[in-house]
């Protein structure tokens, strides 16, 4: 699909001419387009990385609405973390949160050169972005998160438990007690530890979003570990919606399907990548820019009412 014309991207002042990589539409373009091929539609080239992956080397390269997305104004002021904010979804939100007006501090394991390019973007949007490197399986670690965004962002309103682990294996002899305690306490610990650092900091208002999966709803066998810490997510996130409310701080899920970031060249076999996303409805896996939306309205105003909730981003996979 050819390219509509430029766009208008926020900087510091809040406006700016950009182009678009082809393919990808503007964020306000009001023109419908087939959501079947309004991004990249497999098969892709076969290709594989060492995990967690590098954005860059992807082909296609996720789109992370760097140049797409327009904020409003909806987040100013507020001060966000987001782990795995490096690249994919993560990447995509912390762009979303930059351009309507949230300073973040983005966690994640060593993918440095995507960090960094995360960073720039937040900055061009005028806001201020803190880079926390590090293993979120530690304790010790998620409480330096927190107080390094109490420290130099000022406090906590928005927590964005993002980053997750896992590996494809079609026998389950292949999964070692290694291997699923870490996916464990990537995806599960750390959302706890995050969040119970984090709260006492929230301020009436404030809330946790944590990324699930459709895994939680329909688990792929080759997935076993992740899958079942989703469908965890998805519980804890209930009851902390319902311990947190004493608070004033909502929690709620998003529960992506399939979406194109370094976890899948990264995590499963090449042919596998290659397919990634073909039997879903829709036919192609999500490109990350179209999950910003849900993360942008959880954390606003408009959805004050809006905890204990899953929102599906599946590509039109029910989730009932």
């Amino acid at each position: 699909m050819k390219p509509r014309g430029p766009c208008r991207r926020p900087r510091a002042g809040g406006t700016g001419r950009t182009t678009h990589r082809p393919g990808a539409l503007q964020m306000h373009d009001t023109a419908l387009a087939d959501p079947r091929t309004k991004y990249p539609v497999p098969p892709f080239a076969k290709q594989q990385q060492t995990p967690p992956g590098q954005q860059p080397a992807m082909d296609p390269v996720p789109d992370c609405g760097e140049d797409s997305y327009v904020g409003a104004g909806r987040l100013a002021g507020r001060k966000a973390i987001i782990t795995g904010g490096d690249s994919g979804i993560g990447r995509a939100v912390a762009i979303a949160y930059a351009r309507e007006g949230a300073d973040v501090l983005v966690s994640y394991l060593n993918e440095h050169q995507d960090a960094e390019a995360t960073a720039g973007f937040v900055r061009k949007a005028g806001r201020k972005c803190v880079l926390v490197p590090g293993d979120i399986q530690s304790r010790a670690h998620c409480q330096a998160i927190v107080q390094r965004a109490v420290d130099e962002l000022g406090g906590v309103d928005i927590l964005v438990n993002n980053a997750a682990f896992q590996m494809s294996h079609k026998s389950l002899q292949e999964l070692t007690e290694e291997e699923f305690d870490k996916t464990f306490r990537t995806n599960v610990y750390a959302t706890f530890f995050l969040t119970q650092a984090a709260a006492p900091h929230m301020p009436p208002g404030a809330c946790v979003i944590n990324t699930a999966s459709i895994n939680a709803d329909k688990p792929n066998a080759t997935l076993v570990a992740y899958a079942a810490t989703k469908g965890a997510l998805q519980n804890l996130t209930g009851g902390l919606a319902q311990l947190l409310a004493e608070q004033g701080i909502r929690v709620n899920c998003v529960a992506p399907g399939p979406v194109w970031t370094p976890l899948i060249p990264s995590t499963m076999g090449a042919e596998q990548a290659a397919k990634f996303g073909q039997n879903v409805p829709l036919k192609r896996p999500a490109q990350p820019a179209e999950l910003a939306a849900p993360y942008v309205m959880l954390a606003s105003e408009q959805a004050s009412y809006i905890s204990g909730a899953t929102v599906a981003v599946t590509g039109g996979v029910p989730m009932i």
